[in-house]
Order: C-alpha cells, then sequence, then structure tokens
C-alpha cells in the first residue's frame, strides 16, 4: 500500500515545503501533504491532540510541543534559517534601507506598514520599540490575520510597507522586495520539524526529514530565499 504523510506547518515554509515533498515523492514514492496555516494556529491544533506524521514550525514553537509531551521527544530537526525582508507595491518607489538607519527613517516615513502574527511580526515590534517609536507608529501598523500573507496587504494597497520572512515576499504579484533587513536590525527565524507521536509512518517520516537535509534540498531553500539550517 502506497504510504501518504500527513503535515501541518506554517505559511512562512508553505513554498519551500511544497516543492521538497514533490522531490521527495519522485525520489521515494512516498507522498508528503502538507497543510499550511497560521503558525499559531497550527501549533495550538497540535496541541489539542490532532495528529500529524510531521510538523513543521519555528523551532521554539517546536521546542515547546515537544516539552509539552505533543512531539516525539529528541525529534526537532532543524530545516532553514529564514531572513525578514521589506516590500512595497509592484511600481511603487524603493524605500532606501542599506542601514539600520536608513530602515527608521523609512519606517516613519511609510504611511502605513504591514506585519505578521508570526516570529518577523514580534521582531518588528521590538524593532520599534528599540527606536523609541512603538507610540508614534502604532496607529500605523496592521497585523495582517493568522493565515493571511502580508504580501497580499501590499498587494491590495493596504499597507505602503510589508515586512515577513522573505520567502513569503518572493515571486508574489503585485508585491516588489526592496530587501532583507539590514546589519542588526535582521531577525533569523530557524523553522524546524518534529515527528507526531506513535504515527504508524514513522520510518517514511523519517526518511523525509533526512532527505530534506540533503544536497539536493539545499538547492531547493536557497531558492525559496532561505538557507540550510
Amino acid at each position: 500500500m502506497a504510504v501518504t504523510l500527513s503535515a501541518i506547518s506554517s505559511m512562512a515554509t508553505r513554498a519551500v515545503l511544497a516543492e521538497l515533498a514533490a522531490a521527495f515523492e519522485r525520489d521515494f514514492g512516498i507522498a508528503l501533504r502538507v497543510e499550511s496555516v497560521g503558525g499559531v494556529d497550527a501549533a495550538r491544533r497540535v496541541a489539542a491532540g490532532e495528529g500529524f506524521d510531521l510538523v513543521f514550525l519555528a523551532a521554539d514553537a517546536i521546542d515547546k510541543l515537544v516539552a509539552g509531551g505533543h512531539l516525539e521527544p529528541g525529534s526537532r530537526t532543524d530545516l532553514v534559517r529564514s531572513p525578514v525582508a521589506v516590500a512595497v507595491k509592484s511600481g511603487a518607489p524603493m524605500p532606501a534601507i542599506a542601514s539600520e538607519e536608513a530602515l527608521r527613517q523609512a519606517v516613519l516615513a511609510a504611511p502605513t506598514i504591514g506585519y505578521s502574527t508570526g516570529p518577523s511580526g514580534t521582531h518588528l515590534l521590538g524593532l520599534f520599540e528599540r527606536w523609541g517609536a512603538a507610540e508614534v507608529l502604532k496607529a500605523r501598523t496592521l497585523q495582517a490575520p493568522p493565515g493571511v500573507p502580508v504580501a497580499r496587504l501590499v498587494a491590495e494597497g493596504q499597507v505602503a510597507l510589508g515586512f515577513q520572512q522573505l520567502a513569503e515576499l518572493m515571486n508574489v504579484r503585485g508585491v516588489d522586495v526592496a530587501g532583507v533587513l539590514p546589519g542588526a536590525a535582521q531577525f533569523i527565524t530557524t523553522f524546524s520539524a518534529g515527528l507526531g507521536l506513535a504515527r504508524p509512518n514513522a520510518a517514511a517520516a523519517r526518511a523525509a526529514l533526512a532527505f530534506m537535509n540533503t544536497d539536493e534540498a539545499a538547492d531547493i531553500k536557497r531558492r525559496h530565499g532561505m538557507q540550510p539550517a
């Protein structure tokens, strides 16, 4: 009987996991079906007992699920390192963000700013605090609802500047990427995987994780704006 693995992930890794899953199925004949949702929602569902062979989330979220007894102990496998980037609506002037001071000025000049519910959004709000600009910017910021990409807000003109994982802003119609955050303003998220508890396809799931850290997989990760972890 053909094996099909079930998995859940945050939106940040949706595109790279789709290509990795296709390559794994081609090479091993094992299907990997990944449901991509908001990271908070994914973690909640796993913690509530919903069964998956594999779970793909930020490393700290995987650690919490392992510590809570929701994923197999010791199964965390780091996959990619993902930077935060800035995007504008296609055709809009590109902001200068080569230095942190230039980025700060670009943010202060923006009429509206979009950010996510994920790690990049948390980092951005902390950056605003560090700049002493949190109160000034509060009325101009819009958090994308869980599962809604910031790129959509940018493309639809709801925000002038959008901040999210580079992988979620790349190759999106209606969006131009201005670049990644510079220097100390940057925040790198490590996305990892964990194994579901007592799953009948555990061996196949381990094979999928092994494949995802091969040289072939590394090339796929780089195409999606990420680096192998």
